[in-house]
């Protein structure tokens, strides 16, 4: 005889934590950050053979006030860093980063000094995704792995303890990029 056979049919029960965790998953919006050919396949992703809507993230978001992922696809250059971050700073938390494709992660094959060697130098990256591009079905799959993530994470000032140490803070601008002083 368990506590299952007490209670009445309809009743549910669960954390609030796992609760919130649940609709943070089930209704994450992305903030598209395309800045070249990864972006093509993240648009994919939304149409109807890939139907990015059954995980709830149909409404891809212009606005950064209203998403909590940032989708970096492509390659970031030194001048889009302090945009890039602005747009981070923009968003409310709990907010999450996936970096699409090789240029986003590591700089891929631009090597020089105008890209940025991996986004994770101007914010806090949660999950990676290789490829060059990636595939729709593979940033589905990465989707799908920070839904399992977010169903992790602890709420309030244990959230607050994970993150400080993780280091999950970053400066403004990568200390590799040098700006000319203005005269």
């Amino acid at each position: 005889m368990g506590l299952e056979e007490k209670l009445p049919n309809g009743i549910l029960l669960t954390s609030v934590e796992k609760l919130v965790n649940w609709t943070r998953k089930t209704s994450m919006w992305p903030a598209t950050f395309g800045l070249a050919c990864c972006a093509i396949e993240m648009m994919t992703s939304g149409g109807s053979r890939y139907d990015i809507a059954r995980f709830g993230m149909e409404r891809f978001s212009a606005t950064p006030r209203q998403a909590d992922l940032m989708i970096v696809a492509g390659r970031v250059t030194n001048k889009m860093a302090p945009v890039l971050r602005q747009i981070y700073d923009q968003m409310p938390e709990p907010r999450w980063v996936l970096a699409m494709g090789v240029c986003a992660s590591t700089g891929g094959m631009f090597n020089n000094y105008a890209v940025v060697q991996g986004v994770d130098h101007v914010v806090p990256v949660d999950m990676y995704l290789p490829g060059c591009p990636p595939r729709p079905e593979m940033l589905l799959d990465a989707i799908l792995k920070l839904h399992a993530k977010v169903m992790d994470e602890p709420l309030g000032p244990k959230r607050a303890a994970v993150l400080a140490e993780s280091g999950h803070r970053t400066e403004l601008v990568p200390s590799s990029v040098r700006y000319a002083k203005k005269k």
